[in-house]
């Protein structure tokens, strides 16, 4: 089975969630433009809750989470109408790879919601078996990627994943990491690397993960 992380390994939606985050902030606060790509991009990976706290930390407490969760509801409704950017060879490598008999799904620490409204909006039902969310079940993303390959009857995996917490997150699920070296940050200890998504089928064979 293939796993993958979604924010950088996937597609990159930084600007569709800035454009849908800056919407809601100018209505309950007033302030324009508060948010830039940058911002949401050094944020990815991150649970919804951490988001807030670094993000909307000028604010009390319950007024933080409060703002966080209107801005969630809304992104998903943003990103299920508008979509955002898939990364180069993603739909002909995933063609590949399910044609190959490999069971895919997406682990992500986003809110509830989102990775069904990336499906949706890209059109991706057809890849994906399963996927899981920090804001669905409230696990760590090492017990969503358990959790997924225990519903998938899955004994042998692969996290595909950007950013050093998604390596700690499949090691901690005993299974290895492959680290998409072209999304949002670096991975130490990365079992493969893949410098381009067309390069994933190889690198899954090579590591001997079975379809």
């Amino acid at each position: 089975m293939i796993i993958f992380d979604l924010d950088g390994t996937l597609w990159d939606s930084t600007v569709a969630v800035a454009d849908s985050w800056n919407v809601v902030i100018e209505q309950e606060t007033g302030e324009e433009d508060k948010l830039t790509p940058e911002d949401i991009m050094g944020e990815m990976g991150r649970t919804m809750t951490q988001i807030a706290d670094d993000l909307f930390g000028y604010l009390p407490e319950d007024k933080r989470y409060d703002l966080a969760h209107k801005c969630e509801v809304f992104e998903n409704d943003y990103i299920r109408e508008h979509g955002s950017i898939l990364y180069p060879g993603v739909i002909k490598t995933l063609e590949l790879l399910l044609a190959a008999g490999y069971k895919m799904a997406v682990v992500s620490n986003c809110q509830e919601g989102y990775v069904s409204a990336f499906i949706e909006s890209m059109h991706m039902e057809k890849y994906f078996v399963d996927y899981e969310e920090w804001g669905r079940t409230g696990l760590s993303k090492a017990g969503n990627i358990k959790l997924v390959m225990d519903r998938n009857g899955a004994d042998e995996a692969v996290y595909v994943g950007d950013i050093q917490n998604d390596a700690n997150a499949s090691h901690e699920a005993g299974i290895p990491c492959i680290w998409a070296a072209y999304g949002f940050g670096e991975i130490k200890d990365a079992e493969a690397k893949i410098s381009s998504f067309d390069e994933l089928p190889q690198v899954v064979r090579e590591l001997g993960i079975k379809s």
